[in-house]
């Protein structure tokens, strides 16, 4: 297929310049994404023992939420709860209070705080896989992000489109690295094209599925999107408290009313694994019961019953949901690739790694083929590009590294710090990042790139050593113990800090012997 020279041109700047504005939001959320595909792992392995704490039973969730309504009577309006098993190995209750305070107890912290146990670090890289860290903002910010991924994919497939056998198998390394940055660049674009189509489809629908509602409320709510939305998102219908009395059922009650249903649907393996209860107490009270349907696309399926009685009185279960429940949880699965297994995992962890380095790579070359190539003089355009790559993308991944390691030592030690470890892990994570991006502007681009580089290598390698450190769990002894999720972690760092370490040691020899008239070769005198 040949496309006219100006059609190519045309689609080739707009590639360009749509990935330059989204690439540095995308290669930190595809370099996050990466990580958060093990959000549950993360919990075990930032919590000490926890992956030899046993699993709680249904009369520990029982107890938990009996003491949790007795306790906090705000919780009584609306209170969720997590099921013990793979998630939490212990049940977990959470609600708000009335001035939209979030608040969690357990069965060992019946009173409650502020911070869900052991999910700080989890919930650091999903938020910036997300939103970037930026609270809500942030998140509108990716999805209009994700719209120009669109933008950058369609307008490179058809920018490859002449020559894409070609671009499939060439990888050509040598002197000329330009060529190969264009190659790798290319290769991994053409192969992962398919998965980059979901992921900008779905990320663009998680992120700015409330804004398309407010758009099309006057054309499809009747600017009544307030009472329709309760309606698109949840399984029980909105219903005000009785305030007559009532006598609630129990969870063993709940949970085999729950599978009934599922069953009566031809859903034998319906597992439920958390709930949402609204009117404790009251004639009126809810309950919603969300559960997993293994081997299934949109696995995730509620039933609601009257918590009284329960009367099955609405249900969203696979094969059998509206629209709105269906496109919604098919495209959270595949987003986060949580219908498949552990190999699934990992090709989606493969995948975003892939991911990072193709905005990465597509910076440098921008800058490499700005290059002037007859004088050691490089444009400010150029040179800041570096710097912006530089600071930003290394940076982030030292960042990360950072938050892990803070992790351990804030769960050992932030409680005689008189620090919460939320609190520790962001700034931990955003002074580490904004400590690189500072370096980064003040030293010349190759030294900074080096530095950082070996900066990550190093804080990365200390990941599974901080986390031997302070809980005893070693990378062998995880090993001999089958604790696979920990070991993975702490093995899968050691993996990360051998590649940096690889890239410090590849961009330091560009440095000295590469082409000098470039920014990535060290200025004379240093």
């Amino acid at each position: 297929m040949k496309l006219k020279s100006s059609t190519l041109r045309t689609f080739t700047a707009l590639h360009t310049w749509v990935g330059l504005v989204a690439g540095f939001a995308l290669f930190v959320a595809f370099y996050a994404g990466a990580i958060t595909v093990f959000h549950h792992d993360l919990m075990v392995w930032q919590s000490p023992h926890a992956v030899e704490q046993p699993v709680g039973t249904l009369e520990d969730a029982q107890y938990l939420l009996d003491e949790t309504l007795k306790r906090h009577p705000e919780a009584r309006n609306w209170v969720g709860m997590l099921f013990p098993g793979e998630e939490s190995a212990q049940p977990l209750a959470y609600w708000p209070d009335a001035q939209g305070r979030w608040h969690y107890a357990t069965p060992d912290d019946l009173q409650g705080g502020a911070e869900p146990p052991s999910a700080a670090l989890s919930e650091l890289v999903n938020a910036l896989h997300f939103s970037l860290g930026l609270p809500v903002a942030g998140l509108y910010l990716m999805g209009i992000v994700s719209l120009l991924y669109g933008v950058a994919l369609v307008s490179g497939v058809v920018i490859h489109l002449p020559k894409l056998v070609e671009d499939l198998f060439a990888l050509r390394p040598g002197r000329n690295l330009k060529r190969f940055w264009q190659d790798a660049h290319n290769v991994i674009g053409v192969l992962s094209l398919p998965m980059h189509v979901m992921f900008a489809a779905t990320g663009a629908l998680l992120c700015l599925a409330t804004v398309v509602a407010l758009a099309l409320n006057p054309l499809i709510y009747g600017g009544k999107l307030a009472e329709a939305m309760p309606a698109a998102l949840d399984t029980a219908p909105q219903m005000a408290a009785a305030g007559t009395p009532a006598s609630p059922g129990g969870l063993a009650m709940w949970r085999a009313r729950a599978q009934e249903e599922a069953r009566k649907r031809g859903l034998d393996a319906f597992e439920p694994t958390y709930l949402k209860l609204t009117h404790a107490g009251d004639a009126n009270a809810l309950v919603e019961i969300t559960g997993e349907v293994p081997r299934t696309l949109g696995s995730l399926g509620a039933v609601a019953l009257n918590a009284n009685t329960g009367e099955v009185v609405a249900s969203q279960l696979p094969g059998h949901r509206d629209i709105n429940h269906a496109t919604l949880s098919i495209a959270y699965r595949l987003h986060f690739g949580e219908y498949g297994n552990a190999w699934v995992r990992w090709l989606y962890f493969l995948l975003g790694i892939g991911g990072a380095f193709l905005f990465f790579s597509g910076n440098l070359l921008w800058i490499e083929s700005r290059r002037k190539r007859r004088q050691p003089e490089q444009g400010k355009p150029q040179v800041w590009m570096a710097k912006a790559t530089v600071g930003f993308c290394i940076g982030a991944c030292v960042a990360i590294s950072t938050a892990f390691v803070a992790a351990q030592v804030l769960e050992s030690h932030g409680a005689a710090w008189g620090m919460d470890t939320a609190t520790g892990l962001n700034v931990a994570c955003f002074g580490s990042w904004a400590a690189c991006l500072a370096w980064a502007a003040v030293r010349p681009p190759i030294r900074a790139a080096i530095e950082l580089l070996w900066a990550a290598a190093i804080v990365t390698a200390l990941v599974p050593l901080a986390h031997g450190a302070m809980t005893g769990a070693w990378l062998w002894r995880s090993a001999a113990a089958g604790h696979t999720a920990l070991f993975a972690i702490d093995a899968g760092a050691l993996a990360m800090a051998a590649g940096f370490a690889w890239l410090a040691w590849l961009t330091g020899r560009r440095s000295r012997t590469g082409e000098r008239n470039s920014v990535w070769a060290l200025p004379a005198g240093i």
